[in-house]
């Protein structure tokens, strides 16, 4: 079985935070960078964040664990994985905004969105051939492996 994961290379990494952007913008209803940051309520959230300790910045997003703690530990079923693609999924319409997810990720890679009470993590945009973040980092600090089990 084969299945894609996001793979970053912390030495090129710059910072920019352009991963953050263009997966708000990915997930936002226009799809318009300005519109996404500046008009949109309530304001989409990117589902990466950048980590920065001196000079080194690492991009920190869902690794699609194979024994996905958040999906064990997830109350409602919100939770889950997908056995052929391995991909886990977060269902917002059975989400209860208990965070326990939250506090068992290793990653620290949820999003907890508290205007709508849900939980967001990256979803390797389904809709784009590359995920947003991959496809708009300057430095190609961001790369899709297909990872085999």
């Amino acid at each position: 079985m084969s299945r894609k994961r996001i793979v970053v290379c912390d030495q090129v990494c710059i910072g920019c935070h352009l991963c953050e952007v263009h997966c708000l913008t990915a997930h936002s209803r226009s799809k318009d960078v300005y519109k996404a940051h500046r008009r949109e309520t309530p304001r989409a959230l990117a589902r990466v964040h950048v980590e920065e300790a001196g000079p080194i910045s690492l991009a920190v997003r869902c690794m699609h664990c194979d024994d996905a703690p958040c999906v064990a530990a997830c109350l409602t079923g919100a939770m889950q994985k997908d056995p052929l693609t391995g991909l886990v999924s977060a269902d917002a319409t059975r989400c209860m905004g208990c965070w326990t997810c939250v506090m068992v990720c290793p990653y620290g890679a949820l999003v907890r969105d508290l205007t709508r009470h849900v939980i967001l993590k990256c979803d390797l945009c389904p809709d784009l051939a590359i995920p947003a973040c991959v496809a708009n980092c300057p430095n190609g600090a961001l790369k899709v492996e297909e990872m085999t089990a």
